[in-house]
């Protein structure tokens, strides 16, 4: 792989950046990834016994190599744009080369759509789609670990929705893809009963992805950890009205089976969940206070995490959720904690994602984003 200076010096040319204001981004990169939180961040543990895996010594890497990867959504702008009309990569095959030489080894898919100008067209959800974008992976030395794809709506299943998932659990199998998931909850419903049928159903699906090869995930964002609706007075349909102060997402990892259901954690949306869920009406109507830990879970399920989504964030107490969204490594979310306290470093294969890279006004952001969250994932080192 290029050393540091020749990926720069790349990412820089390709993008049309100048030496400039490529070194200041650099510097502003180096001083937000020291910055401490400041906010919902999880307080400082001494790391398990399990986090002392190989690796994780003082200084060490705390995310491989191998393991450094991006959700495509992040440069969802230059996979969909014109080829025809620019000279920045655009469409699947040149994003690829360009993440490559960035450093990346893992990909997570967010759909099999790019512009119509690019080699292979506009639509790759096919088994011959699949083909030309595995052969485009092995090129640049990249696997893809997972998809935020299709997870049928109907419950029971109807015969096309089960054909369409069979369809995308073997386009993930061309693809080697040893997950497939969605980016929406099991359900939207905060009462018990109906996350116990989406445990029905998550179950169901993940025995057919199962004997297809693949490991199925729910990706989550702060919804899915407010507090589940288990107990009290029921309202006027006969749902209950409080909580236990069991958090949705909790429940259902103990009624879905570990070895069918598994779960991407996105780092980002979890803290907003810190922020914004911090107090339930108990069965008895006392107010109680029940502050979420986002590595505290992981650490109790850490093996039904095998992603995550390593998004960034800085403080803002004015919108609602805690946080803006911010290149990787240079917001406040304390990531060094966070991946020293639930270890196993070569199972988990963090994501970089930020959903607002893309810019309507500078079209190389969302891949020069994308460099700067590989970078500071790459230097993140255990204390």
């Amino acid at each position: 792989m290029n050393d540091t200076h020749t990926t720069d010096e790349q990412l820089r040319r390709s993008l049309g950046i100048g030496r400039r204001s490529f070194l200041s981004t650099c510097t502003a990169v180096a001083a937000g990834a020291i910055a401490a939180p400041v906010l919902g961040a999880a307080p400082v543990h001494a790391a398990t016994p399990a986090a002392a895996d190989g690796g994780t010594a003082r200084g060490h890497e705390l995310v491989p190599a191998d393991k450094r990867g991006i959700i495509l959504y992040t440069v969802r702008d230059a996979i969909g744009r014109d080829p025809l009309t620019t000279t920045l990569p655009s469409g699947f095959r040149a994003v690829f080369e360009q993440l490559a030489r960035f450093g990346y080894r893992q990909v997570e898919f967010a759909g099999y759509g790019q512009h119509a100008n690019a080699p292979g067209g506009a639509n790759l959800e096919s088994v011959q789609g699949a083909k030309l974008l595995r052969g485009w992976l092995d090129d640049y030395g990249l696997r893809a670990q997972g998809n935020h794809g299709f997870i049928p709506p109907s419950w029971p299943l109807t015969s096309a929705d089960l054909d369409t998932f069979k369809k995308h659990l073997e386009i993930a199998g061309i693809l080697g893809m040893a997950h497939m998931g969605t980016g929406g909850d099991p359900t939207s419903s905060a009462v018990k009963s109906d996350w116990d049928v989406a445990a029905e159903k998550w179950n169901a699906l993940g025995e057919i992805a199962r004997s297809a090869g693949i490991k199925l995930y729910t990706h989550n964002h702060d919804a899915a950890y407010g507090f589940l609706l288990d107990g009290g007075p029921l309202d006027a349909q006969g749902r209950p009205t409080r909580s236990s102060g069991l958090r949705k997402l909790e429940y259902f990892l103990t009624v879905t089976d570990p070895q069918l259901v598994w779960l991407e954690m996105d780092v980002f949306w979890a803290h907003v969940a810190q922020y914004k869920f911090r107090t339930y009406t108990a069965h008895d109507g006392s107010t109680q206070t029940n502050i979420f830990d986002p590595a505290g879970l992981v650490e109790r399920y850490n093996k039904r995490y095998p992603l995550f989504h390593a998004k960034d964030g800085v403080v803002n107490t004015t919108n609602g959720m805690g946080y803006d969204m911010v290149p990787f490594g240079t917001g406040v979310i304390d990531y060094t904690t966070f991946f020293t306290r639930v270890g196993h470093r070569n199972y988990h294969n963090p994501m970089v994602e930020q959903d607002n890279a893309p810019s309507a006004t500078n079209p190389g952001q969302s891949l020069e984003h994308a460099a700067i969250g590989y970078r500071n994932m790459a230097a993140l080192r255990r204390k």
